[in-house]
């Protein structure tokens, strides 16, 4: 879990969010990224309860379970797509030189969202035949699709996850050692869709 809110830029070492998780108050920390932390646990204890009872599936309803609990405390209208409520707008990703990335406008009620994530579980359900391949591209179209307004790569790390664990896989653990490779392969799959090189460092990845 550390690695994870190490990738999201949070300052807290790996000791200090062992002893948060154990209750104790870390001084020196903006509350905002001890929040951070604790919501990203909660994501993780919830993943690990739904795989555990055989209720973990890749749907739209799981991936908002989860992204309540992780960006509870960040995104607008928590475990809602973008434009399900009423809040508009989002979907805008600074991909440094390239510019600004523009995922698709919500629609009413979030209605072209909801399209795009029905059409991309079924083909990855349907037409993909490794599970390890489905959970990995999940990733890279759910991140680059925003369909929440924050909490988009937390939420798909962890349906990446349960996703893998359902079908007897190892969750795939990012270091936040390679931080710096990570974010270099984010832009160009915002800015041209392709997710090769991401699926690659990925698949690639082993906890250290």
């Amino acid at each position: 879990m550390w690695d994870a809110a190490a990738l999201e830029g949070n300052p807290y070492t790996l000791p200090e969010v062992q002893t948060l998780l154990e209750g104790i108050t870390v001084t020196g920390h903006r509350i905002a990224d001890q929040d951070q932390i604790l919501a990203l646990n909660e994501g993780f204890n919830l993943a690990d309860e739904l795989v555990g009872a055989s209720t973990f599936y890749l749907d739209k309803a799981t991936s908002d379970e989860i992204h309540a609990r992780v960006a509870v405390h960040e995104a607008n209208e928590s475990g809602h797509f973008r434009g399900e409520g009423a809040a508009g707008g989002g979907g805008h990703v600074s991909i440094g030189a390239l510019g600004t990335f523009h995922a698709s406008e919500p629609g009413q009620d979030g209605r072209n969202l909801k399209e795009e994530f029905r059409r991309l579980t079924t083909y990855l359900l349907e037409d993909v035949a490794d599970p390890r391949e489905q959970a990995v591209a999940y990733f890279c179209a759910a991140t680059r699709r925003q369909f929440y307004f924050d909490g988009n790569k937390r939420t798909a790390k962890l349906m990446m996850a349960g996703h893998l664990l359902t079908n007897s896989y190892d969750a795939i653990s990012i270091s936040a050692r390679r931080q710096l490779e990570f974010n270099q392969l984010l832009a160009p799959l915002f800015d041209s869709g392709d997710s090769t090189e991401m699926m690659q460092f990925i698949i690639d990845s082993r906890p250290e």
